[in-house]
C-alpha cells in the first residue's frame, strides 16, 4: 500500500512538444534532400568546370551538417526523455541544437561575404547557363524542404497532466477559452533548420537573379553584390535565432505577461509571493516554482488550484511559508 500511494505522486518529466516525432521524421528527410542536392552540385561544378557551384555545393554541406544537428537532437531528446540524469527532462535539446544551428548560420553569412568580396574584387568566369540551371534546382529542392519543415500549427498546444493528491509537482489545466495562452510553443529546434534551408533557397533566388543579369546583359558584377546582400539578412535571421534560442538556454522568463498573472492570481486573500521562478522547459512547457508567505497558509494543493487553466504550466512546485515563521509547509 505504501508503495503504492508514493507511485501516485510520481510522474514523469517528459516535455517535448507535440509534433516532436513528426518534425523529426521531416528533419531527416531534409538532410537526405540537402545532401543529395550537395553532391549534384559538387559533381556538376567539376563537370561543368563552374567553381561557383563547387563553392555552393560545399556551403550546402554547412546547411546539411546543421540541419543532421537538429535531427540528431530530435532523436536524443526522444531516447533520453525518461533518463533520470536529466532533472527536467530533455525538452530544451532544442534549444541547444538551434544555438548551434544559428552560429553555424552566422559563419555561413561570414564565409558568403568573404567570397562575394573576393569575387567582386577578381572576377571569374561564370559558366551561366549550366549554372543557372543548377540553381533553379537547388531553389526548388530548398522550397520543398522549406514545405516540409515549415510548423504550420502555431495554435498552442495541449499539455496538461492532473496529477492530483497534491502531489509533489501539480500540471495544471489548459484554458480553452483563449485567455491565458502561452506564447510560446515554438520548436526553435524546427525552426532553426528552417531558416537553414531559407538561407539556401534565398542564396539560390539570389544567384538566379545575378546570373540572369550576367548572362543577358554581362552585369557580372551583380552576382558578388547578391551574394553581400544574401550574407546581411542571413546574419540577421542568425542573430535572432542566436537571442531566441539563447534566452531559453539561460533560462529567463519566457513570457512577463504571464509571470503577472500567476503573481496575481496566488496574491489574494494576504498572500504575498516572496519568490517567483517561471522557465521555459520544451516546446509548450513551463516550469513554475513559487514560495509564498501567508498569515493564514493554506496547502499548497489550494494555491495550485488558483493556477488551473494557465496552459503550458507542465511542472508547478509551491512552498508556502506562515509569516509568524511558526509553521511550514512545502510541496
Amino acid at each position: 500500500m505504501h508503495t503504492h500511494s508514493i507511485a501516485s505522486w510520481q510522474h514523469d518529466h517528459v516535455f517535448l512538444g507535440e509534433k516532436h516525432d513528426r518534425h523529426e521524421r521531416r528533419t531527416w528527410f531534409v538532410v537526405a534532400l540537402t545532401a543529395a542536392m550537395m553532391v549534384a552540385e559538387i559533381i556538376a561544378g567539376t563537370i561543368f568546370g563552374s567553381m561557383a557551384l563547387v563553392a555552393d555545393g560545399w556551403h550546402m554541406s554547412t546547411h546539411a551538417a546543421a540541419l543532421a544537428i537538429a535531427a540528431l537532437a530530435y532523436r536524443f531528446a526522444r531516447k533520453h526523455a525518461h533518463d533520470p540524469r536529466f532533472t527536467f527532462g530533455t525538452g530544451k535539446m532544442g534549444e541547444l541544437a538551434g544555438f548551434s544551428s544559428a552560429v553555424i548560420l552566422a559563419l555561413i553569412a561570414l564565409f558568403i561575404a568573404y567570397e562575394s568580396v573576393t569575387r567582386l574584387l577578381s572576377p571569374v568566369a561564370i559558366e551561366f547557363g549550366e549554372a543557372t540551371a543548377v540553381a533553379v534546382v537547388g531553389l526548388l529542392v530548398n522550397l520543398g524542404s522549406a514545405w516540409l519543415l515549415f510548423d504550420e500549427d502555431h495554435h498552442h498546444g495541449h499539455y496538461h497532466h492532473d496529477h492530483g493528491h497534491g502531489a509533489n509537482h501539480s500540471h495544471a489545466h489548459d484554458d480553452h477559452d483563449g485567455h491565458h495562452h502561452h506564447r510560446h510553443n515554438h520548436d526553435t529546434n524546427i525552426r532553426a533548420a528552417y531558416m537553414h534551408v531559407l538561407a539556401d533557397a534565398l542564396t539560390s533566388v539570389l544567384a538566379i537573379v545575378a546570373l540572369l543579369a550576367g548572362w543577358f546583359y554581362g552585369w557580372t558584377w551583380l552576382d558578388p553584390i547578391m551574394g553581400i546582400i544574401g550574407a546581411l539578412v542571413i546574419a540577421q535571421w542568425s542573430w535572432g535565432l542566436i537571442c531566441s534560442a539563447g534566452a531559453v538556454l539561460l533560462d529567463t522568463v519566457p513570457d512577463r505577461t504571464l509571470a503577472a498573472t500567476i503573481r496575481a492570481r496566488l496574491e489574494t486573500g494576504g498572500d504575498r509571493v516572496t519568490d517567483l521562478h517561471l522557465w521555459r522547459l520544451g516546446p509548450g512547457h513551463s516550469g513554475l516554482i513559487a514560495v509564498l508567505i501567508s498569515d493564514d497558509p493554506r496547502s499548497p494543493t489550494e494555491y495550485k488550484a488558483k493556477l488551473s487553466g494557465i496552459e503550458g504550466l507542465s511542472h508547478i512546485t509551491i512552498e508556502v511559508n506562515a509569516d509568524n515563521h511558526r509553521s511550514h509547509q512545502t510541496v
